[in-house]
């Protein structure tokens, strides 16, 4: 474990996700406590999706950006929301100096699958269609997300392929949950890491697919093709039950003829570069958002 992330281990909560109401209310209560960001470089705000129902996005526009990501947040499937999102999409939009359209979509057990990925894509097929408004090229979009958000940023990569939907430039998978089945390794073996273990991640999949057999799409790790996908950033934590199935799906694309960079950050934990004062927390938010800025450039 990176010596700066073990300073904090006895600070940090086992996520139980087996009521989820009270899961939402640790993990807001956490966010809450976070330092609030400066947004004077930015102009932030709050828009709504047409759709049904209808989404909640907020929208953090650098000056001059001209290329935007639509962002979905983590928590499991279960938690989070536009207010807990707000730190680290203010971060984003800074490092990548693109347009950040963060979303807040429905969350499980309440609204099951599909319900996240549809809010999802209708955030990105808005931002496409309201390109013009937003003072962005309707070419330079990407999607991305943390934990649970990046499989959906996945989902929706490979949706907007199938139904030959907006473009997307880029993918950024960030500690994405992406493979219900939890049968690599790391998924096996990490019963007891920090903040998310293998018992909250088959929780969180419970919660996301409902009662039966995983639907077809619900899991991108289940895709048998992933042929002219976007190029990807794909970051792992060494010690996350998610590590492997985010390498497997990277080596994946690879071998499907998509271009990846697959950063795997040793000594640290799912979510840990919530530790901000950590040097390897701010190496891991500075390489998304100079991830994004690379291949949004023109």
């Amino acid at each position: 474990m990176d010596p700066e992330l073990e300073a904090f281990l006895p600070l940090v909560p086992r996520l139980d996700l087996t009521d989820p109401v009270a899961a939402r209310g640790t993990y807001t209560a956490a966010a809450a406590a976070r330092p609030v960001p400066d947004t004077s470089a930015l102009t932030v705000e709050d828009r709504t999706v047409p759709a049904d129902p209808d989404v909640a996005v907020r929208v953090y526009r650098p000056h001059g950006a001209h290329a935007a990501v639509v962002w979905l947040h983590g928590g499991g499937f279960v938690m989070g929301d536009l207010d807990t999102e707000h730190l680290w999409a203010t971060r984003l939009a800074e490092g990548s100096g693109a347009v950040v359209v963060s979303v807040g979509y429905r969350l499980a057990p309440e609204c099951p699958y599909p319900a996240a990925l549809d809010d999802a894509y209708a955030a990105l097929t808005w931002t496409a269609r309201h390109a013009a408004e937003l003072g962005i090229d309707p070419d330079r979009i990407a999607v991305g997300g943390h934990s649970a958000g990046g499989g959906l940023a996945a989902q929706v990569a490979l949706r907007a392929r199938e139904e030959r939907g907006p473009r997307i430039r880029f993918q950024v998978l960030n500690e994405p949950q992406l493979d219900d089945r939890q049968d690599t390794w790391s998924a096996r073996n990490f019963t007891e890491t920090p903040w998310i273990d293998r018992a909250s991640v088959t929780a969180s999949w419970r919660h996301y697919l409902g009662p039966g057999p995983a639907a077809p799409g619900a899991a991108p790790a289940r895709a048998a093709d992933l042929s002219g996908l976007p190029d990807a950033y794909v970051a792992t934590a060494e010690f996350d039950p998610n590590r492997d199935e985010a390498v497997a799906y990277a080596l994946r694309l690879l071998q499907a003829g998509v271009s990846v960079e697959l950063h795997q950050w040793p000594g640290t934990f799912h979510g840990s570069q919530a530790i901000l004062s950590a040097d390897v927390s701010q190496r891991q938010l500075t390489a998304v958002g100079a991830a994004l800025r690379r291949a949004l450039a023109d």
